[in-house]
């Protein structure tokens, strides 16, 4: 029964795009191809800053090096600047149209859902069993890495959390780690949230500064 749900979700979901003109229904799309890695697909290890002899240099320093996740298309689409989330590398606005104050769930299952039909130009259906938009007090799109650090460290705009909860958050929570297995057709986030939770315990470590 959940494999038929979500086969009819993913049919609902193409029907919306075909109704919307953006999905390619009138012939097979070939599978998306991947970017090779680059070096900003990688991530540092703490270690990799220990020469930076100045502590709030080294502190910025790691979070830029942590941002590399943030900026990802991963974490980007649910953050978005407006009441609607975007998606893909190009992140573009979510089809079908949706906003920020409904309901993902209607076409996003608790787990990713791998498409069964070559009628669509995308390879399946991300899932989690809290998917959804991130609040706009913690949007991202559009904003400085530094700006970003800021609103990060801020209680008001990061949903109550502190630093150690924060770190918490990005190291440990299981929607956090879904950007390292987003499913069939996309990209993962750098790294991996081991080495993301250890960059930031070191940047908390170090002054928690901003760059």
């Amino acid at each position: 029964m959940r494999h038929t749900l979500a086969g009819l979700i993913a049919l609902g979901f193409l029907s919306a795009m075909a109704r919307q003109g953006v999905a390619q229904i009138a012939t097979p799309a070939p599978a998306p191809t991947l970017a090779a890695p680059s070096a900003s697909s990688e991530l540092k290890a703490p270690s990799a800053f220990s020469s930076i002899a100045d502590q709030a240099e080294r502190s910025r320093a790691l979070f830029n090096e942590a941002a590399k996740v943030f900026t990802s298309p991963r974490c980007m689409n649910c953050h978005p600047a407006g009441d609607r989330p975007t998606q893909a590398n190009d992140r573009h606005p979510h089809v079908p149209l949706v906003t920020r104050n409904e309901s993902c769930l209607t076409c996003h299952t608790d787990k990713n859902y791998t498409l069964t039909t070559d009628r669509a130009a995308y390879l399946s259906i991300p899932g989690h069993p809290r998917w959804s938009v991130a609040p706009i007090e913690m949007a991202w799109q559009g904003k400085s890495i530094g700006d970003m650090c800021r609103q990060m460290k801020d209680p008001d705009r990061n949903g109550g959390r502190t630093l150690a909860l924060l770190h918490e958050h990005v190291a440990h929570d299981d929607l956090v780690a879904w950007g390292w297995k987003p499913g069939e057709g996309r990209e993962p986030a750098p790294g991996s949230q081991e080495l993301l939770g250890q960059l930031i315990q070191a940047w908390i470590d170090s002054g928690a500064e901003c760059p």
